[in-house]
């Protein structure tokens, strides 16, 4: 393996916005893969960060109203300006997860502004975790995004997978194509490319690309650009132009310690799939009720009454994860917003208490869980370290909660293969 410096930079390379939690250590745990040093902060931090070449800091703001995305967006921005960042980096989720309003564009474009420039590409291309960009159509593995479940999201059903018009109806700027066939003669050409669109009046350049040669190439023609807007695969590109290389000292982690837990708020296929491993694998699950809670059953009280008895021995699961047909369900009754931050409340309740009891190995599926649990937790900023799965790291966090250091991996709802919440466990412990 390469190493990459033996000392961070004194300030850091590289800032990042994220649109959620698990976006956020999806970008980071891809930094640190390509050698970065890297720090990710819950909200726009307090204090200075030290021994880091590149700062994510983690928003909640993928479904909140689009003015409101763009305010926390921009504060973003010009803290990580201040901080010295000279490159900005907005992590969109790897299914482009938005509506005809945003939030996406409206950002995007917010940045563009605040930065003085006037374009930049855009790609939620990741095919190491099956998301591939051809003729600006998104897919998921084999199938478009369209026929993916992402189609019955619960908050942003994704139906369109053409990204050139996804972004051409949340933006004001002209958005075109930079085809595979330009991004296959490399980098050079890439660039080129940029500067012709931007010529013509384009503000968003969607760009192709089906393997990791199209993200490496496309880091590389983004030296020196202001801003990208990208899921976290071009991430593998943008080290390289300040000659950090692959090393092992970059995802290094402190020891783990405590019982091990994991807290399941996403319902999607890969999650439940998950879920039911976990399940059949003999370990001890507690399902969450939705109508139990708006019953105004005590159910944070009774997932930990239950789970005192468990903790310590076994790694222990407590989920709201449920099918679509289930969740459609709890939802015509409840209410979406309701039904879904009744549920993050409750999941956020739960881990606290079972970290206050001793958890220090936490393991959180789904975006808008994890970052109410993160909250919950009163995590400010985490060291990023070692992959569990594609797109998912385990992270080294204090937590003022129980006045010590935990191990914690946010998880996208899409992301992980189906033993991944028995794998993580395995690799922190070898």
């Amino acid at each position: 393996m390469t190493t990459g410096p033996t000392t961070p930079a004194s300030r850091p390379l590289l800032g990042c916005i994220a649109d959620d939690f698990t976006g956020a250590t999806d970008l980071a745990n891809n930094l640190v893969r390509a050698g970065m040093r890297v720090v990710q902060c819950i909200g726009i931090p307090r204090q200075e960060i030290d021994n880091a070449d590149a700062v994510v800091i983690a928003l909640k703001s993928r479904t909140i109203p689009a003015a409101e995305a763009v305010a926390q967006s921009v504060a973003a921005l010009d803290w990580l300006r201040s901080a010295g960042c000279g490159q900005f980096y907005f992590k969109v989720c790897s299914t482009f997860d938005s509506t005809d309003q945003g939030n996406i564009g409206p950002v995007a474009e917010a940045l563009l502004a605040r930065l003085g420039a006037s374009f930049c590409c855009v790609t939620p291309a990741f095919p190491e975790n099956g998301r591939t960009v051809f003729k600006g159509h998104l897919f998921v593995g084999d199938v478009l995004l369209s026929d993916s479940g992402m189609r019955d999201h619960p908050l942003t059903p994704m139906r369109d997978p053409n990204l050139v018009r996804v972004m051409q109806a949340q933006s004001r700027g002209g958005v075109a194509l930079i085809p595979h066939e330009v991004v296959r003669r490399g980098s050079e050409a890439i660039a080129v490319r940029m500067r012709e669109l931007e010529a013509a009046g384009a503000r968003f350049g969607v760009v192709d690309a089906i393997a990791d040669a199209d993200l490496l190439a496309m880091g590389r023609a983004l030296r020196g650009a202001p801003l990208v807007v990208a899921g976290s695969g071009v991430a593998i590109g943008l080290p390289q132009n300040h000659g950090i290389a692959p090393s092992a000292q970059a995802s290094a982690l402190p020891a783990p310690r405590g019982a091990r837990a994991v807290l399941s708020g996403s319902c999607s296929q890969a999650t439940n799939q998950q879920v039911r491993e976990f399940i059949q694998a003999g370990l001890p699950a507690f399902a969450i009720d939705p109508l139990r809670i708006a019953a105004g059953d005590d159910v944070v009280a009774q997932a930990l009454a239950w789970a005192d008895a468990r903790l310590g021995d076994r790694p222990l699961l407590v989920y709201s994860s449920a099918a679509a047909e289930d969740v459609k369900a709890v939802q015509q009754q409840l209410g979406v917003e309701a039904a879904g931050s009744m549920v993050e409340g409750v999941l956020a309740a739960i881990g606290r208490g079972l970290v206050e009891r001793g958890a220090g190995q936490l393991v959180v599926a789904g975006g808008e869980t994890s970052g109410a649990v993160v909250q919950a937790l009163g995590v400010e900023q985490m060291r990023i370290g070692p992959q569990i799965d594609p797109g998912v790291p385990w992270c080294h966090a204090w937590s003022p909660v129980c006045g010590d250091a935990i191990h914690i991996a946010l998880k996208s709802g899409n992301f992980g293969a189906p033993d991944f919440f028995i794998k993580a466990f395995a690799l922190l412990a070898a």
